[in-house]
């Protein structure tokens, strides 16, 4: 194993095998993996438990690989579930695969060491878990003390100096008492690059990742274990930067998960094109995803609320967070908005509280008497909630089914826009133009994908020689350019939960 690496080779571009297809070129895809559901039983206070301790890491304000999120996946009305996305990706020489959590949240890749003294051996995923080896790597290098890339790191508050090894490495630690511990280094990673309806291993890329060797907390726990943990945060250590820096996928990725029956969808290193997309600014200079909300509308009817109770400061503002399983407001928004929908159903619904949740006992479909409701945001985008995306079925009481309000109330802190509300809907992070977009969607469907850089919008795949991946499987691809896209099918993991 080489002994260091320098900033030019982790940041240089690296070509992919070109081939041509109808005059284009190819494109990049990584698969995803799916392990079936568990008959594991969780108490929604453990949930509430589980998103507390991510919002706690946010509210640290420690930039970059500091959250690790776990993502409701179905929007099954009998059945309520949580579940993890996660994918492989394949590095070293010879390659290797490894699972791995997908996270917006955080912006590090990072694997388990093979020196880790106390990471999980296994998995209750049903997943066969691996260690990385450097020394089992002709191509790995450690990322040494002297590296520019430490000195980055070490401003983002995510590294210190082995001066003894000479190591450049990382503690991340995390508001419910985990974290992980390791070192930095550089190795080959690997994309299956699609030909026509083929897919054939032949592209890489050199890029920078941690190498776990102890954890604490709950990342120790077997329930949930992978591989370790692949950050798609907006800092320029994540691997969306790296590729894109190098020319080799779009500055933005995307993703569609599926909240119904197993779930599922696609995750997108590019831009899925959608007609009804609409887009919203994204708040500058921070190290998550913050969109400006402005208000909220029920039946269309605004609330009551003041916009500044949405500001972002240091301990406020919206966040845009797939991996948090419910949706959290605070407290000024929280109470209007409960107060709004009790008021549209009560002369159909009998109001109850159960453990401290808002809930309703439904005879019927609660498409057919729940309202609408609307979050509007800068730039004139709204987001459009059914009932099902902010009401979670809670179990049955006297033979009634009872649904229950699934956001949850902060008494100060984050407004956080969970998995409940953005199931079912496309969005895409155009990092290029520092702008969110989302449209309703059915995720079970194939969707088009542009390979268009930033500067060329309309220079997109269309109906006459374009992109289709679909959640389960890919289904057409023709006519891709220059710049790669790499695709993830996802799935998920569910384990129901009762809530009575």
């Amino acid at each position: 194993m080489r002994a260091s690496v320098s900033l030019w080779l982790v940041l240089a571009t690296v070509a992919l095998s070109a081939a041509l297809v109808h005059g284009g070129l190819t494109g990049t895809f990584l698969p995803l993996e799916r392990a079936i559901p568990l008959n594991q039983r969780v108490e929604l206070e453990a949930l509430r438990a589980r998103d507390r301790a991510r919002h706690s890491r946010i509210l640290q304000g420690v930039f970059g690989g500091v959250v690790d999120f776990t993502v409701q996946g179905t929007s099954d009305p009998y059945s309520v579930g949580y579940g993890l996305y996660f994918t492989k990706v394949k590095l070293g020489s010879p390659a290797k695969e490894f699972y791995v959590q997908i996270d917006t949240g955080s912006d590090i890749l990072w694997l388990n060491c093979m020196t880790c003294s106390n990471c999980p051996q296994s998995s209750g995923l049903g997943i066969q878990l691996d260690f990385f080896d450097t020394t089992g790597s002709s191509t790995a290098a450690f990322v040494s003390c002297a590296d520019p890339i430490c000195s980055y790191a070490a401003r983002t508050a995510t590294s210190e100096c082995s001066s003894q090894a000479n190591h450049c490495s990382y503690t991340f630690q995390y508001g419910d008492g985990s974290g992980t511990t390791g070192y930095y280094v550089s190795d080959t990673m690997y994309f299956d690059t699609v030909l026509g309806q083929s897919l054939i291993s032949n592209s890489s890329s050199t890029i920078v990742f941690g190498c776990s060797t102890y954890q604490s907390g709950d990342l120790t726990k077997t329930d949930k274990a992978v591989d370790g943990i692949f950050g798609f945060g907006p800092g320029a250590l994540s691997v969306i930067s790296q590729l894109s820096s190098q020319g080799l996928t779009p500055k933005a990725f995307s993703h569609c998960l599926k909240g119904q029956d197993n779930g599922g969808g696609v995750l997108v290193l590019g831009e899925i094109l959608e007609p009804n997309i609409v887009y919203s600014p994204l708040v500058p200079s921070q190290p998550h995803y913050n969109l400006n909300l402005l208000s909220i509308a029920v039946n269309g009817q605004l609330l009551p609320i003041d916009s500044d109770v949405f500001a972002t400061t240091n301990n406020r503002g919206t966040i845009v967070d797939t991996g948090t399983t419910l949706a959290y407001l605070v407290q000024e928004a929280y109470n209007p908005f409960v107060d709004a929908i009790t008021a549209a159903v009560s002369q159909f619904y009998k109001p109850i509280i159960s453990k401290g949740n808002q809930c309703y006992l439904v005879s019927n479909s609660v498409g057919n008497i729940f309202p609408q409701v609307s979050l509007n945001f800068m730039g004139g985008a709204s987001m459009v909630l059914d009932p099902e995306h902010y009401l979670m079925h809670y179990g049955f009481l006297d033979g009634a089914a009872m649904w229950c309000i699934g956001f949850q109330k902060v008494d100060q802190g984050f407004t956080i826009l969970g998995d409940i509300v953005l199931k079912d809907k496309i969005f895409v992070y155009d990092l290029a133009n520092q702008r969110i977009g989302w449209a309703n969607y059915d995720c079970s469907l194939a969707v088009n994908v542009s390979m268009a850089t930033s500067k060329s919008k309309d220079a997109y795949i269309n109906n006459s020689g374009h992109m289709s991946v679909g959640c389960s499987h890919i289904r057409t691809f023709s006519n891709l350019l220059a710049s790669g896209i790499a695709a993830f099918l996802v799935h998920t993991v569910f384990m129901e939960f009762p809530f009575l």
